[in-house]
């Protein structure tokens, strides 16, 4: 469950680092809202995944999950160009995230 919980964490952290994008610096009030709350959500499961989880493999793969949803959405929904050492970093964390996974 726990790990369950550190995916949430993770899906919660795209949805607000995306969601800002729409905030234009905070004045649109849904936008914000919605971010804040993702910002909560994402602090929270990342505190019930780290009850069992290493706080250190937990943190990691979140900040990694974030990361690459974050890239990736960037470039599907805002046109972000995609370089090659763009992609070999997004594999990087891929690899990471998996490896720390396997450690744990």
């Amino acid at each position: 469950m726990h790990w369950f919980y550190l995916f949430l964490a993770g899906i919660s952290e795209v949805v607000w680092a995306v969601g800002i994008k729409y905030t234009n610096g905070f004045t649109k009030l849904i936008p914000s809202v919605l971010s804040i709350v993702f910002m909560l959500l994402s602090v929270y499961f990342l505190t019930l995944a780290s009850e069992k989880i290493p706080l250190s493999s937990a943190y990691a793969m979140w900040t990694g999950i974030g990361t690459m949803g974050t890239v990736v959405l960037s470039i599907l929904l805002f046109g972000e160009v995609i370089s090659g050492f763009k992609l070999l970093s997004i594999f990087c964390i891929v690899f990471g995230v998996i490896g720390l996974k396997i450690c744990s």
